[in-house]
């Protein structure tokens, strides 16, 4: 398969718009309200940054940081490099991203702040335990197509494409 990674690690891709995205977010926020109040979120970059805007809007949370975390780029997953860090326990504290895969990444930052809450949209076996809170578990051989990463196109009509 072309596309997100040409090795066999994914067999399958698992599109997201974003009112399903948005809709998988709010969602989140109905489980994390009712786990008491937040006084901040920590979104993970970049995945993290758009769940989190939403839960704080819907959980009336006014102070949103990042950490930053590069580990993936649009073909493959690799070690994690720390570009910014937190200088706090994580108490009372949302750490947001969208997916957990492997782990890597919810490892680094969860010694980061240890005391925070995890939350994630979407996780995938091998990191699901590092998760306190998700909504969606996902086949550890799926590619999520998230919509920053896709637009809109002609497609062939099919009559079309088979001439």
């Amino acid at each position: 398969m072309g596309g997100p990674d040409t090795s066999e690690r994914y067999k399958k891709t698992f599109p997201i718009s974003w009112e399903q995205l948005h809709r998988d977010s709010k969602a989140l926020s109905w489980r994390l309200v009712e786990m008491g109040k937040w006084d901040k979120i920590v979104a993970i970059t970049r995945g993290g940054l758009v769940p989190a805007a939403i839960l704080a809007r819907e959980l009336e949370i006014r102070l949103v940081d990042t950490v930053c975390v590069s580990s993936y780029d649009w073909q493959s997953q690799g070690d994690g490099q720390i570009l910014k860090s937190v200088s706090e326990d994580g108490a009372n504290c949302l750490l947001v991203d969208d997916l957990v895969d492997t782990g890597k990444t919810a490892r680094i930052v969860k010694s980061m702040l240890p005391n925070a809450h995890f939350a994630t949209i979407y996780a995938k076996p091998e990191g699901r335990p590092l998760v306190d809170t998700y909504i969606t578990e996902v086949s550890q051989d799926t590619w999520i197509l998230f919509p920053w990463d896709t637009e809109s196109q002609f497609v062939q009509p099919i009559v079309g494409s088979a001439e």
